[in-house]
């Protein structure tokens, strides 16, 4: 059986993340408090509800359950504007590339994300038929480090968790991989992502089969 590859979105595909911040720095202004760069590294592959629960420590503040709710509301729409005006620009050095190398040999594709827009967002960039399955934060209801996102993408392409290759950019993501029994290789920095096989800093001028070469 060929393997299967399961990318995340966010840092790995496209960098949303700045549009993230915007908004959480936003909600946190609207508050009474700053959020700056340094404290928003805590959020990578942290779900929606415990980054918010994790800005309201930084900011000394408590919410009530309404409060809470409407917060969350708040920072979606702020973060659902500032998306709007993203394209394909955004995608990031040899994704786009990358994900057609993966398709041309045959292999199945999906998407492993906690994000609740993905979708919107792969038909911003116009990948959205690159994927043969889309599992975001609208499937599942477990956050990363939890294999839940993988183990539900691996059932949708039909392929055994152990035939997977995971593409992360976060730790979280890289133990969720591991927990699901995945093969994962890290995007970004080795010495962050310590746990994956092995790391690559983007993927300019690479294509799968440079991958698969290092599981041989």
């Amino acid at each position: 059986m060929k393997p299967a590859c399961i990318f995340d979105l966010d840092g790995v595909i496209v960098d949303t993340a700045k549009y993230h911040y915007l908004a959480w720095k936003r909600l946190a202004n609207s508050l009474g408090f700053d959020f700056t760069e340094h404290d928003n590294e805590q959020l990578k592959g942290v779900s929606r509800i415990e980054s918010l629960n994790l800005i309201l420590r930084l900011g000394g503040k408590e919410l009530d359950a309404a409060e809470f709710d409407a917060a969350l509301v708040r920072k979606n729409g702020w973060y659902l504007e500032y998306i709007q005006q993203i394209g394909p620009e955004e995608i990031l050095p040899g994704a786009a590339e990358f994900l057609s190398s993966a398709r041309a040999q045959g292999m199945k594709v999906a998407l492993g994300s906690a994000s609740k827009n993905a979708v919107l967002i792969l038909e911003r960039i116009q990948l959205l038929d690159q994927f043969d399955a889309i599992v975001d934060g609208n499937k599942v209801s477990k956050a990363k480090p939890d294999p839940e996102v993988f183990l539900k993408a691996a059932e949708e392409l039909a392929v055994p968790a152990s035939a997977c290759i995971v593409f992360e950019d976060a730790v979280a993501g890289v133990q969720a991989a591991r927990n699901a029994g995945m093969k994962v290789v890290g995007i970004g920095s080795a010495a962050v992502l310590d746990q994956a096989h092995f790391v690559l800093p983007n993927f300019a001028g690479l294509s799968i089969v440079d991958v698969l070469a290092r599981f041989a």
